[in-house]
């Protein structure tokens, strides 16, 4: 029977100018549909289970569009609601060379920032269910979501659902001091977190040691800020996806993963980037389906490097590769030869 992962929060239209055009000159947009958890839900349908997002959407074509897409690559969109005067937009410029990516938002009075706890039937959604996973950009959205966000957390751990949660601070949506609060009485019901290089520092004011915009990396240093995650509020597992930015192009990428006792670290790729949104969701999705499925910390470190590497080849938000070619670049086959 295949394992049963919700996720829950915002897909928004996303408008992107071609040809790594810049906001100012371009006349023609590429139009996306992407968002943190249903980025995570695509890659967890793509690797074969049974991915349910949840979330709202405005009962109109563009809503409607956004239902489509995500349908159409199997993920479950049963209990998305309906309802709501618009869905949110962002902007995003993709950068190049020295030039770093810009996204502009346009997301406020959305249909799930407005949505309410009679939305969401909490109890139905979760039956029959292995994991659920949330970041913190939904709780972000407006004060609603952020108590919906808890209401979810609890539902899932009365029915013995597993936990995961991207803490993904976002300034533009909300102070870090909003965050920390907020995120403080989430993490009560929350067993995996993954954390970047700025996350734990700017929710929880948990420092890393390293320097993120000369791409000093102290590994080191994360194995102490997950240390302090896991002490601070009983986790399972804190995972971090490193980035470390040559420039827009070209980033290096590695995992970290540890759960208490065991520390351990991918490979590092050194990474061309095509579109590196999504990147950190399909992290996720990677880790999400390695623990789901039983594989050991290493092995899904390295099936959660691999595969949020392969996301930054492809453009858009989502991850579109199986499992097979997952494990192959993880395996060691990073050629990039023609298949024929």
């Amino acid at each position: 029977m295949s394992k049963k992962v919700v996720t829950f929060g915002e897909i928004m239209l996303r408008l992107t100018p071609p040809n790594h055009e810049r906001f100012i000159q371009a006349d023609t947009f590429n139009v996306i549909y992407g968002g943190g958890e249903a980025n995570t839900a695509v890659s967890l349908a793509n690797y074969g289970l049974d991915a349910r997002f949840v979330t709202k959407l405005p009962d109109n074509p563009i809503g409607q569009a956004a239902l489509n897409e995500i349908r159409r690559f199997g993920v479950d969109a049963n209990y998305i609601a309906r309802g709501g005067n618009r869905l949110g937009i962002y902007y995003c410029e993709n950068g190049a060379s020295q030039r770093p990516s810009n996204v502009v938002y346009d997301r406020a009075h959305s249909a799930i920032a407005e949505a309410e706890s009679a939305d969401f039937d909490w109890e139905e959604i979760f039956a029959d269910v292995d994991w659920f996973h949330y970041t913190g950009i939904t709780p972000a959205l407006s004060e609603q979501m952020s108590d919906v966000t808890l209401e979810a957390v609890k539902a899932a751990k009365k029915h013995g659902v597993k936990v995961s949660c991207d803490l993904n601070y976002r300034a533009k949506l909300w102070s870090k001091e909003r965050a920390g609060q907020v995120m403080e009485g989430l993490m009560e019901y929350t067993d995996v977190v993954i954390a970047n290089e700025e996350d734990a520092e700017m929710v929880f004011d948990i420092k890393s040691g390293s320097d993120i915009t000369s791409g000093d990396l102290n590994v080191e240093g994360y194995k102490d800020v997950a240390k302090q995650l896991i002490d601070r509020f009983d986790l399972e597992l804190v995972g971090s996806h490193l980035r470390i930015s040559h420039s827009a192009s070209n980033n290096g990428w590695l995992v970290i993963l540890f759960d208490g006792e065991n520390f351990v670290q991918s490979t590092k790729y050194e990474i061309t980037i095509i579109d590196r949104v999504g990147g950190g969701d399909s992290f996720a999705g990677g880790l999400i389906y390695s623990l789901v499925t039983g594989k050991g910390l290493q092995e899904a470190a390295e099936f959660g490097a691999a595969a949020s590497a392969l996301k930054q080849s492809i453009p858009g938000d989502f991850n579109h590769v199986s499992v097979k070619e997952v494990e192959t670049l993880a395996g060691g086959n990073a050629s990039g030869r023609v298949k024929r």
